[in-house]
């Protein structure tokens, strides 16, 4: 069985609430959020550059560190995932140039 994003996200809110001194997700959100939103920078450009040089292995290490350090930087910011998954609901209820046009400013 794989790991899915919400069995992942209940396992970063366990770790979160150890010490810092033994989980590397509580040592992330101890630094604060610019330190969790830095690390999630950084592994979208590593993600970036696994997908513009072919390497799918690469890519598919990348993108699980995006997911996990953008999952820590969610629970940073006391942002839960399911209010991103409420989100993307919404914008799948109609199609994507549709509610693309309806933003303001794009």
């Amino acid at each position: 069985m794989t790991l899915s994003i919400e069995a992942l996200d209940a396992r970063l809110a366990e770790r979160a609430g150890t010490s810092p001194e033994v989980s590397y997700t509580a040592r992330l959100i101890a630094k604060g959020t610019a330190k969790c939103a830095q690390k999630l920078g950084e592994e979208a450009v590593e993600t970036v550059i696994a997908a513009m040089s072919g390497d799918r292995e690469e890519l598919v290490k990348e993108s699980a560190d995006l997911v996990y350090h953008l999952l820590v930087l969610l629970r940073s910011e006391g942002v839960a995932l399911s209010e991103v998954s409420e989100e993307l609901d919404r914008r799948t209820a109609q199609s994507g140039l549709a509610e693309k046009a309806a933003r303001s400013g794009d």
